[in-house]
């Protein structure tokens, strides 16, 4: 039992480093409910609003932009900065 108990906590331990690299939320392509579930502290409301402003202004450029949306601070986006993409390069609007 022990051992067993043993090799299972060897695995915990191998696998606990992937864990961290595998929710990435792009937040030009999540829809409502999934950006509620990957973002700490944004709930259904803020997430939905996240979605409206990204329908009414286009696809965020940076990460920083999301200081637009009513309701997201530099606090939600420092604690959340890690796991937050704006998407590929080529999916961003240029600067004219």
């Amino acid at each position: 039992m022990k051992s067993l108990r043993n090799t299972l906590f060897v695995l915990f331990l191998s696998v606990l480093p992937l864990v961290g690299f595998a929710a990435s939320i792009d937040v030009n392509r999540a829809d409502a409910p999934a950006l509620a579930a990957g973002i700490a502290g944004v709930g259904p409301h803020l997430a939905e609003a996240i979605v409206q402003y990204r329908k009414a202004h286009g696809p965020f450029a940076s990460l920083e932009q999301l200081l637009q949306v009513k309701g997201i601070g530099p606090r939600v986006l420092e604690r959340n900065r890690d796991r937050l993409t704006v998407g590929r390069r080529e999916d961003r609007p240029q600067p004219k």
